[in-house]
C-alpha cells in the first residue's frame, strides 16, 4: 500500500480568481500547491484586451504571498470585436497564453461573449497561424436546448464546425462533463485537448438534487447523470496526455450561492489535490495521477514542466475548513462527500 507520493508540481489549467478582496482572499489557496494557472477573464468589466490582462496580472502579482513561486497564465475573453492584431502581439509578448470563448450567456459574466461565431473567424484564424490555443466554454446557450444537452449539441453546431474550417487551432474544451465531450478528444488526431475539473470526477446530478437542493453543487456546466461521471473518470485515470487539471474553482459568497437565483461554481483550489489522490487511488491509477495534473497540461501549452515537487502523504489528514473568510463575506468550500485521507506534506 503506498502511504507517501511525490510529484511534479501541479499546474492549474482552469482558474477563476476574482479580482480586489477576493482575488486577495483566494489567490493563497491555489499558490500553496500550484505553480502556474490559466487565468479565466470573465470579470466585470472582462479582460477583452493586452491592457486589459496586464493591468489584471500587475494586480495578481501584486496578491502573491509573500515567498510563494506562482505564475498567472492570462488569457483574452473573446468577443466578436476582439482585435486579432492585439491578439497576435499580446502572444508575441509572452503576455497571454490562450484565448477564451465563451458563447454568449452561458455562464458567470458570459454576457459579452459571442453569439454570431463567422465574426471572429478573423481572430481564430490568426491564432490558428500563431499557435495560440483557444479554450472553449463548450455549451450552446438557445432556450429550447436541454441544459443537460447543451454540451453535445456544442460539440456538433459550433466546435466541430470550428475545427473543420480551422484544423490548424489548437483547442481546449474546458471543464467537459459528457461521455460525449470525452469521446469527442479522443476522436481527434491533432490539437484538440480537455480540462476536467475536481468535483465533476465526484459529483453527478442527483448530487445537487436529491433530498433538496444543493446551491454548493451547483456549476457550469453543470453536473450530468452517473454514466458521465464514470466517463470523466475513466478518461482523467487513463494516463491519455489529452485530459488534464483544469479545476473550474470559482468561488462566490454564500450569499450569492444561497439566493433565489444562486452563482454556479464550485470552490475547490484548496482540496483539490487531496480529493484527486482519493479518486485516483480507489481507481488503481494513483501512477496516472501525475501525468493528469502536471505533465499533459504543460505538454499541450508547449510549456516545459515545473521543476519543483509536491508531496502527499496518507493517512492523518488534518481536516479541512469549511468556510474561506474574505472581506467580501464566508465562501464554502467544496465537500466531496467522503473522508479526505491524503494531505499536502511538502
Amino acid at each position: 500500500m503506498t502511504n507517501q507520493i511525490t510529484l511534479t508540481r501541479p499546474d492549474d489549467w482552469h482558474l477563476h480568481l476574482r479580482d480586489g478582496a477576493m482575488l486577495n482572499a483566494v489567490l493563497p489557496e491555489t499558490t500553496r500547491h500550484f505553480a502556474r494557472a490559466i487565468i479565466m477573464p470573465n470579470l466585470v468589466p472582462p479582460v477583452v484586451t493586452s491592457a486589459d490582462a496586464d493591468a489584471y496580472k500587475a494586480r495578481i502579482m501584486e496578491a502573491v504571498p509573500e515567498g510563494a513561486d506562482f505564475t498567472p497564465l492570462m488569457t483574452l475573453y473573446l468577443t466578436e470585436d476582439t482585435d486579432a492584431d492585439d491578439v497576435a502581439a499580446a502572444h508575441a509578448s509572452g503576455l497571454i497564453s490562450a484565448v477564451k470563448l465563451y458563447p454568449a450567456g452561458a455562464t458567470t459574466n458570459s454576457a459579452s461573449g459571442v453569439a454570431d461565431f463567422d465574426k471572429v473567424r478573423g481572430v481564430l484564424e490568426r491564432m490558428a497561424e500563431i499557435g495560440l490555443p483557444l479554450c472553449v466554454h463548450g455549451e450552446v446557450t438557445d432556450a429550447d436546448i436541454d441544459i443537460f444537452d447543451r454540451e453535445a449539441v456544442f460539440i456538433d453546431r459550433v466546435l466541430d464546425p470550428i475545427r473543420r474550417k480551422t484544423p490548424d487551432l489548437r483547442v481546449v474544451m474546458e471543464h467537459i462533463t459528457t461521455s460525449d465531450g470525452a469521446d469527442y478528444v479522443k476522436s481527434a488526431s491533432k490539437n484538440l485537448a480537455a480540462t476536467i475539473t475536481t468535483h465533476h470526477l465526484v459529483i453527478n446530478r442527483n448530487d445537487i438534487l436529491v433530498g433538496g437542493i444543493k446551491p454548493h453543487y451547483y456549476c457550469l456546466p453543470v453536473a450530468k447523470r452517473e454514466s458521465h461521471r464514470l466517463a470523466l473518470r475513466a478518461a482523467a485515470t487513463s494516463g491519455d496526455t489529452r485530459f488534464f487539471l483544469g479545476t473550474d474553482s470559482a468561488p462566490h459568497t454564500d450569499p450569492n450561492k444561497l439566493s433565489a437565483c444562486g452563482c454556479a461554481g464550485c470552490f475547490t483550489a484548496p482540496n483539490t489535490m487531496p480529493i484527486l489522490a482519493h479518486v485516483f487511488e480507489d481507481d488503481g491509477a494513483l501512477d496516472k495521477l501525475e501525468g493528469f495534473t502536471s505533465l499533459h497540461g504543460p505538454a499541450f501549452y508547449r510549456l516545459k514542466p515545473n521543476t519543483t515537487k509536491l508531496t502527499m502523504t496518507k493517512g492523518g489528514a488534518a481536516p479541512m475548513p469549511e468556510k474561506l473568510i474574505t472581506a467580501e463575506g464566508e465562501v464554502t468550500l467544496f465537500d466531496p462527500g467522503f473522508e479526505l485521507q491524503w494531505q499536502v506534506t511538502a
